[in-house]
């Protein structure tokens, strides 16, 4: 381990092996960092925050401070973080809260640009792109690869489809379905996130399974309720029609189109 002497390291913190501490950052008590995880210069890691390894914090990173929530009482919460997480400068990170479930978790291999803010009882999966100072309110899950434009601000209880892409300076108040392109304030379809689809190796056959789950849903002159009656009826079952109508069933603010 390489821990500067001007650290300050809390009670009942574990540390892994290789672990980097770099000058006048804090760790609080109960704190977990795994292997080869770097902390540069003037970072702060909260209390019961849990860090996998080969992370990086750049400075003036925050993690696993106390929510930004007024029904926050002082109750132990945790924030636990995968491994291969970039922390850029300035990005802040708040553990849960008891009425959220108590835990933000983030997953794995997940870029976070400077300014990033993830807020109380998030959920954030996979190979997670955040552009500089997107900001997350609150109860917000973010599925695998979804990639979120800069200076982007997501209401709490949204969730955002696996491979989806919402553009630059864009507001969203509903979810984005899974490999949606999105943008504006209030974010709109713009249809599928080819681009990043191609990136991700998808097959041809699987681009077009989803375009014809699109074609029904936001061509044809359907309800969302007819649409997806009418993939159930009428397209073969295939994977990416059963998770399209499940999260479009269980959203909570609704879907945009």
């Amino acid at each position: 381990m390489n821990i500067h002497p001007s650290a300050i390291i809390g009670k009942n913190t574990i540390l892994g092996e290789n672990v980097t501490v770099g000058p006048f950052s804090i760790l609080d008590d109960h704190v977990e960092i795994g292997d080869n995880t770097v902390i540069e210069n003037n970072v702060r890691i909260g209390a019961w925050t849990i860090i996998g390894s080969n992370c990086r914090f750049f400075p003036y990173s925050a993690v696993g401070t106390i929510p930004q929530d007024l029904k926050f009482k002082g109750e132990k919460s945790q924030l636990i973080i995968g491994s291969r997480n970039m922390f850029r400068e300035f990005v802040t990170v708040n553990r849960g809260t008891a009425h959220g479930g108590g835990i933000t978790r983030i997953g794995d291999h997940n870029y976070f640009m400077a300014y990033s803010h993830v807020a109380h009882d998030c959920q954030i999966g996979n190979g997670v792109i955040f552009g500089n100072a997107v900001t997350l309110a609150g109860h917000v899950n973010i599925e695998d690869h979804a990639n979120i434009g800069a200076f982007s601000g997501v209401h709490q209880f949204c969730r955002i489809g696996k491979h989806s892409f919402v553009g630059g300076y864009s507001v969203v108040t509903k979810d984005p379905i899974p490999y949606a392109k999105v943008v504006g304030n209030r974010a709109r379809m713009l249809g599928m996130n080819y681009i990043g689809m191609k990136r991700n190796n998808f097959s041809e056959q699987k681009i077009k399974d989803i375009k014809e789950i699109y074609r029904a849903l936001f061509q044809a002159k359907m309800n969302t309720s007819q649409a997806i009656t009418y993939l159930s009826e009428h397209l073969h079952q295939n994977e990416d029609r059963i998770y399209i109508t499940n999260f479009i069933q269980n959203s909570k603010r609704g879907i945009i189109k």
